[in-house]
């Protein structure tokens, strides 16, 4: 006979045996007295991702000639910013 054996790795880790937290991680946690938030979490525990931008693109739709936009897109990647660059100096900006 075969033995049987576990595919998936058992994740479980003794909470006793956990990295102590550092002084910086304890200093940007959420304390909290039950329901009650004594200090809200601060720095990358709350602020993920990207920052945001001070002028984000928005999109639109626009339709264009269907002879133009093939020549725009076998440029290859980044057309669409290419076009925001054509774009731009079209118009002074």
């Amino acid at each position: 006979m075969t033995e049987s054996s576990d595919a998936t790795p058992h994740g479980w880790i003794d909470p006793d045996e956990a990295d102590e937290w550092s002084d910086d991680v304890l200093a940007r946690a959420e304390l909290r007295d039950g329901d009650r938030i004594l200090r809200p979490a601060s720095g990358t525990l709350t602020r993920r991702g990207r920052p945001p931008l001070d002028n984000p693109k928005r999109q639109v739709t626009l339709r264009l000639d269907g002879d133009l936009l093939d020549r725009l897109r076998a440029t290859g990647p980044g057309w669409q910013s290419r076009i925001n660059d054509l774009l731009r100096k079209a118009v002074g900006v």
